[in-house]
C-alpha cells in the first residue's frame, strides 16, 4: 500500500492513466474521499515550476487541489505528486464508447474546450491537447496537464524533442520546431473535431516520420458528417498557416452559431457557399505553405552546396598557383567565379547558380538540382577543325538517393544524327531542355558524353589540371571517340 503525504494522506489505488511523463492513480483519503494523484519523475532539465501555469479565471480546467513530493520506495524515484479531483472519463474513453459522435453532440464538447482556449489565449498554450488531456468533469469537458507538454520538452534531448509531443495531434509548426502559439491549439482541436465527427482522424500515421510529412505536406480530408457551416469552421482550424486559422474567440463565436443553425435551413446555402470558398482558400493555402517551405529548404541547400563547390573551387585554383606559379588568374568575387590563364589555354570555374524550380521545358528526370555550375576549358584559338575546347557541368543534386544532395559531375554531346555544331566538345548544359533531352528515356537531339558521377574533389583536381596542362601545350584535341566513357543510367529514374 503507497501513501502520499501531501496536506492530507493519501492511499494510492489503481492505475488508471499515464503517458512517457506522468501516471495517473486512484486516492483515496482517511474520510473516504475519492481523488487522483498524478505521479511525475523529477527528471534532470525540467523543474516543478514548469508543470504550474497561471489559469485563474479559465473556465473548465482540471484544477490541481494540492501538490507536493512522493518518493516511490521500490525503485527509489522521486517523484512530484499532483492532487485532482476524479473525472468521470476523458474523451478518448468517450470515443471508444460511442464512435462517431452526432454533429450537436460534437459541438458541445467543443464548445466547452474552446470557452478554455478562449479564456487563456494569449496567456497559456497548452500545446499538448489531445482526447486523453480532456475529462468530464462536473458536466463540462475540461482540460488537464497545461504543463506536461513544457515539463517533456524540457527533460528530452535537442535531437529528440520532436517525441515531445503527441505526433497524431501536432500542429504542422510544431513539427519544424517553432515556438507554439494558440494556434497549435487551435489545430490540435480541429483534428479532436475531425475525429469526433468522422470517427477517425484525417492523418493516419502510423509512424511518427508519416505523421510529419502528413501535417506538413498532406491534405485535409473532407469531413462529410455535420453542416457546412461546422465542416468549413474545421477545415479553417486545419489550415497549415497558423495564421490563417481562427482565433479562439473567433472559434467559439462560430461554434455557438453552428449550435444553433444545425437544426435549421435557413441558411445552408450560404453555408455551403462558404464551405466551397474554404476548401478552395485551403487549397491555395496549402499550396503556398509548401511553395514557402521549398524556397526555405531550397535556400539552406543552395548556401550549402555554394560553399562547398566553392571550397572544391579554391583547392584546384591552389593547385595551379602551386604546381605552375606563371599561370595568371582573374578572381572577380565568389559570385562570378575564377578564371586561370597558362600558356595557350584558359581554364574557367563558373560562378555558383541557384537553379530555378522545374527549369527543364522537356520531361523532367526524377531528380531535383538546387545549384549548378561548370567548368570550361578553352585554346586561346580553335585548332584547324574550329575545335575550342571541353567543358562539364556539375549540378548540386539528388540524383543518386532522394533528399540527399551532393555535386556531381556530367558533360553532354549531340547525338550523331544532329546537324548542329557545338565548339566544346563534349560540353556543359544547365538544367534545362538540353540536359533534360540527354537524361530522357527516348531518343533525341542531345545525349550523355560523360556520366554522371559524384565530385571527389581530389580527382577533380588533377583530372583538370592535367587537361590544363595539355590545353597550355596545345595539345588539347577532340575526343577520339563519343561518349568519353560508358553513361550508365546510374541516376534516379521515375
Amino acid at each position: 500500500m503507497s501513501i502520499v503525504n501531501l496536506s492530507d494522506q493519501w492511499t494510492l489505488g489503481v492505475q488508471i492513466g499515464g503517458g512517457g511523463f506522468g501516471k495517473v492513480y486512484e486516492a483515496t483519503n482517511a474520510d473516504g474521499k475519492n481523488a487522483v494523484i498524478k505521479l511525475v519523475p523529477e527528471a534532470p532539465g525540467a523543474e516543478r515550476e514548469l508543470l504550474f501555469v497561471n489559469l485563474d479565471g479559465a473556465r473548465y480546467v482540471v484544477p490541481i487541489l494540492d501538490s507536493g513530493e512522493y518518493e516511490d520506495s521500490t525503485n527509489q524515484t522521486q517523484y512530484w505528486a499532483f492532487l485532482m479531483p476524479r473525472a468521470q472519463k476523458s474523451l478518448r474513453d468517450h470515443l471508444l464508447a460511442n464512435g462517431t459522435l452526432q454533429p450537436l453532440d460534437a459541438i458541445s464538447i467543443l464548445l466547452d474546450i474552446a470557452a478554455t482556449l478562449s479564456d487563456l489565449d494569449g496567456k497559456v498554450v497548452h500545446r499538448d491537447l489531445k482526447p486523453e488531456n480532456v475529462l468530464l468533469l462536473d458536466g463540462h469537458w475540461c482540460l488537464a496537464d497545461f504543463g506536461i507538454s513544457r515539463y517533456a520538452e524540457a527533460t528530452t534531448a535537442p535531437d529528440t524533442r520532436k517525441y515531445a509531443f503527441s505526433p497524431a495531434y501536432a500542429a504542422p509548426e510544431r513539427w519544424r520546431m517553432e515556438r507554439a502559439t494558440g494556434a497549435a491549439d487551435v489545430y490540435a482541436l480541429g483534428l479532436i473535431a475531425f475525429e469526433m465527427l468522422d470517427g477517425a482522424l484525417p492523418f493516419g500515421g502510423p509512424f511518427t516520420e508519416d505523421y510529419r510529412e502528413q501535417h506538413l505536406d498532406s491534405d485535409v480530408p473532407r469531413l462529410k458528417s455535420g453542416a457546412a457551416g461546422i465542416r468549413a469552421l474545421v477545415a479553417e482550424m486545419l489550415f497549415k498557416s497558423p495564421g490563417a486559422r481562427p482565433s479562439p474567440a473567433n472559434l467559439l463565436a462560430r461554434l455557438e452559431g453552428s449550435k444553433q443553425q444545425q437544426g435549421s435551413g435557413g441558411l445552408a446555402k450560404l453555408a455551403e457557399a462558404h464551405l466551397h470558398e474554404v476548401v478552395r482558400q485551403g487549397e491555395s493555402e496549402r499550396l503556398e505553405f509548401q511553395e514557402l517551405k521549398v524556397r526555405e529548404t531550397r535556400a539552406g541547400l543552395w548556401a550549402a552546396g555554394s560553399s562547398i563547390l566553392r571550397g572544391v573551387q579554391e583547392e584546384l585554383l591552389q593547385a595551379v598557383r602551386d604546381t605552375a606559379p606563371s599561370a595568371k588568374t582573374t578572381y572577380y568575387n565568389q559570385k562570378n567565379g575564377i578564371t586561370i590563364y597558362l600558356g595557350s589555354a584558359k581554364l574557367e570555374l563558373a560562378a555558383v547558380n541557384r537553379t530555378q524550380i522545374n527549369p527543364w521545358l522537356w520531361e523532367a528526370p526524377a531528380f531535383d538540382v538546387v545549384a549548378h555550375s561548370g567548368v570550361i576549358l578553352s585554346r586561346v584559338t580553335p585548332d584547324d577543325h574550329g575545335y575550342l575546347g571541353r567543358s562539364h557541368s556539375l549540378w548540386y543534386c539528388d540524383a543518386f538517393e532522394r533528399d540527399r544532395f551532393e555535386w556531381v559531375e556530367m558533360a553532354f554531346m549531340m547525338t550523331p544524327l544532329s546537324r548542329q555544331t557545338n565548339p566544346y566538345s563534349p560540353f556543359l548544359a544547365e538544367p534545362g531542355q538540353i540536359s533534360a533531352q540527354a537524361l530522357w528515356n527516348g531518343l533525341a537531339e542531345f545525349q550523355l558524353a560523360w556520366p554522371i558521377e559524384r565530385l571527389d574533389p581530389e580527382e577533380f583536381t588533377d583530372r583538370w589540371a592535367s587537361w590544363l596542362g595539355d590545353a597550355a601545350q596545345g595539345k588539347l584535341h577532340m575526343p577520339s571517340s563519343m561518349p568519353e566513357r560508358e553513361t550508365p543510367r546510374n541516376w534516379r529514374q521515375k
